[in-house]
């Protein structure tokens, strides 16, 4: 068969999409660089500082190595830079700025550690167990005092080695931690590592390799999953909210006949588990405050449909 070139940029975009775990709009970021460089922000009333993004990561990997032992270094992505300029150069046109005389830090920040020695293989994947976290600014009141909570999201689940796609279940996720201070904070993070069962989730996930779609099947799901976008909230409040944009279908009907370890079987069918990586790397397309969300929300809706598939309550996507 004929291999496929690319042009430079889309060689480079593919091999993004492969090889972060969040890929819009967002930009590489390590912890020393955010350690030397990036401003806190403070609460505006007291001057007293938030949480900062250092203090998040370190606070929360603590915990994991406490629960699974050794981790990798932190992958973070960060995205909105919020820029701003020292007292002495209030004066001065952008353009001629000097680099001592600018402040930054970035609203939005994700990231993740894994244990390469906690792992699963489902199917021809193997799956190794993450920790990870995504702080946005732009949810907290910066414009009050010290005392009001800051919100965080915090996870524990498995990266796919194959892709780099999170596989977060509902069990462990943490979509509305509020804190004020590090000592609750690690407090509330260490509750969900220690409760987290990896042996339910990972059969959760043998199951859904274990249950397929055919060509219509799936062809009618993206359909459905559009139509509810497209749906009045009343008439939508019953049926489970798998998540995706109308652009991220486009995506996974793309990645149906072309991923490269995902796609259709040569029969035409899919199976769940490669369905569920199908939207799952569909979803890194999606910004940094409502990505944890979205990857949950697909996790979910993935398993209403191996639900109904094996027997079990009727799914509206499948009527």
């Amino acid at each position: 068969m004929r291999q496929r070139t690319f042009p430079p940029m889309e060689r480079r975009n593919i091999m993004d999409k492969y090889s972060q775990f969040i890929c819009a709009n967002t930009i590489e970021m390590d912890l020393d660089e955010i350690a030397r460089n990036h401003m806190v922000p403070v609460h505006s009333k007291d001057n007293e500082s938030s949480i900062s993004h250092l203090q998040f990561i370190e606070t929360t990997v603590n915990s994991a190595k406490e629960c699974f032992g050794e981790c990798s270094d932190p992958l973070i992505r960060v995205s909105h830079p919020i820029k701003g300029r020292i007292p002495e150069a209030r004066n001065k046109p952008a353009k001629d700025l000097l680099p001592s005389e600018t402040t930054l830090y970035y609203e939005r920040m994700a990231w993740m550690v894994h244990f390469p020695h906690i792992t699963a293989r489902i199917g021809t994947d193997e799956l190794q167990l993450a920790v990870g976290g995504v702080k946005a600014y732009n949810l907290d009141n910066l414009y009050s005092t010290k005392d009001t909570l800051e919100n965080f999201k915090v996870f524990v689940g498995f990266k796919n080695t194959v892709c780099t796609n999170l596989c977060v279940a509902t069990s462990g996720f943490k979509a509305d931690l509020k804190v004020n201070n590090l000592a609750y904070m690690s407090e509330q993070v260490g509750n969900l590592f220690f409760n987290f069962s990896v042996d339910q989730v990972v059969d959760d996930f043998h199951q859904m390799v274990q249950t397929t779609l055919d060509e219509a099947q799936f062809a009618q799901l993206l359909g459905r999953v559009k139509l509810l976008n497209a749906m009045p909230k009343k008439l939508a409040k019953e049926i489970p909210d798998i998540g995706l944009s109308d652009s991220q279908l486009s995506s996974v009907a793309e990645d149906f006949y072309k991923d490269r370890s995902h796609c259709r079987n040569v029969d035409g069918n899919i199976s769940i588990w490669n369905m569920y990586n199908l939207f799952t790397g569909a979803n890194k397309s999606s910004y940094i405050d409502t990505f944890l969300d979205r990857n949950v929300k697909v996790f979910e809706g993935a398993s209403h449909i191996q639900h109904a598939l094996s027997g079990g309550e009727r799914s509206w996507y499948l009527n």
